[in-house]
C-alpha cells in the first residue's frame, strides 16, 4: 500500500510517518511547506491548484493532515484560514479524483460539535449547523467535511473523515491544557485554573495515529469521532502530575461553579475501526516528564 500524507511536518504527521514506517507493506510519501525534499517527500502547497502534480503515481490512499489547526491563528487571518483549511483541502479532493485515488482521511476536529451540544453530549450522527459555531478553525473543518461528502457522492471516492478530540504528547510548543499544566507545575509551586471539573476527552498523540491507522481500512464514507476513553478534568491532570513531578502545588480556583465539559461519544466510531486508546493520563505525563527531563 501506498500511503500520501499531507501536513508531513506536523505534530500528528511526524508521529503517524513514524508508526507508518513499522509497517513493512505500506510505503509512506508526503508532502508539508516545512519539508527537505527527498525521494518520499516533498515541498507542496495544497493551496495551489497544480497541487496534484506533486503527488506520486499509484498512491492508495490519502491522509490529509495538513492545517492552520490553532484558531487563534484563523482568527487572525481569515483569508489564510480559508485558503488552507477550504481550498487546500478542495485541491487534496480534486486531486484524488485526477489521479484516481481511491480513498482519502480528512483530519477533522470535535469543535465541530458546538459547545450547548457537546455539553449535552455529542456523537456522530448530531445534527450540526454552521451558524451555531464561533470559531472560524470549526467553520472551516466544517465546510470542508460538507466538500468531502459531495466528492464521495459524486465521484465514488471512499472517504473517512476524522474527528480528532484534544491531543496532547510529547511537544514543545502549540500545548493543550495537559502540557501547559504540566509544565506550569513542573516550574512553579502554584497554578490557577477556572474550575477544577472542566474537563475533556484528551487523547495522546500515539493513540489517534493507531486510530488513524485503523481507519485507512474503512470503505464508502465515513465519520469517525478519535477521543480519550473517558472525561478528564483538571484536577486529575493537576493530581497526576504531582504524583509524577513528585511535588505538592497550591491551586487558585476562579469559577469553581462555571466548568466547560465537552462530552463528544466515539463508542460507535471504536466498534466500526476496534480501537481503544491505551495511554492514561499518568503514561501520558510519564512520557511528557521524560522528555523535558532529556
Amino acid at each position: 500500500m501506498k500511503v500520501f500524507i499531507t501536513g508531513a511536518e506536523s505534530f500528528v504527521g511526524k508521529e503517524l510517518i513514524k508508526i507508518l514506517k513499522k509497517y513493512p507493506k505500506i510505503k509512506v510519501y508526503g508532502c508539508d511547506l516545512n519539508i527537505m525534499k527527498n525521494k518520499f517527500f516533498d515541498k507542496a502547497d495544497i493551496r495551489k491548484k497544480n497541487f496534484y502534480k506533486r503527488i506520486p503515481k499509484n498512491i492508495d490512499v490519502i491522509i490529509h493532515l495538513a492545517a492552520i489547526s490553532r484558531d487563534q491563528d484563523c482568527s487572525n487571518d481569515l483569508m489564510e484560514c480559508y485558503k488552507t483549511n477550504v481550498i487546500g483541502t478542495l485541491n487534496v479532493l480534486e486531486a484524488a479524483k485526477k489521479l484516481n485515488i481511491k480513498k482519502v482521511l480528512f483530519a477533522s476536529t470535535e469543535w465541530v460539535y458546538y459547545n450547548k451540544l457537546a455539553q449535552k453530549g455529542a456523537d456522530e450522527d448530531s445534527k450540526l449547523d454552521l451558524s451555531n459555531l464561533k470559531s472560524d478553525y470549526a467553520k472551516s473543518k466544517l465546510i470542508s467535511e460538507d466538500h468531502c461528502k459531495s466528492y464521495f457522492e459524486k465521484f465514488k471516492i471512499d472517504i473517512t473523515i476524522l474527528r480528532f478530540g484534544i491531543i496532547y504528547g510529547e511537544r514543545f510548543k502549540n500545548w493543550s491544557a495537559v502540557e501547559a499544566i504540566f509544565n506550569n507545575i513542573s516550574k512553579t509551586e502554584n497554578i490557577t485554573v477556572g474550575s477544577l471539573k472542566t474537563s475533556r476527552k484528551f487523547i495522546h498523540i500515539n493513540d489517534i495515529c493507531y486510530g488513524i491507522i485503523k481507519a485507512i481500512k474503512l470503505k464508502n464514507f465515513n465519520i469517525i469521532n478519535l477521543q480519550g476513553e473517558k472525561l478528564i478534568t483538571l484536577k486529575e491532570i493537576i493530581n497526576n502530575s504531582e504524583k509524577v513531578l513528585n511535588k505538592k502545588i497550591k491551586i487558585k480556583e476562579m469559577s469553581s461553579n462555571s466548568p466547560s465539559i465537552r462530552k463528544i461519544y466515539s463508542k460507535k466510531s471504536n466498534q466500526k475501526i476496534n480501537f481503544k486508546p491505551n495511554i492514561s493520563i499518568k503514561e501520558g505525563l510519564l512520557r511528557l516528564n521524560r522528555l523535558f527531563n532529556n
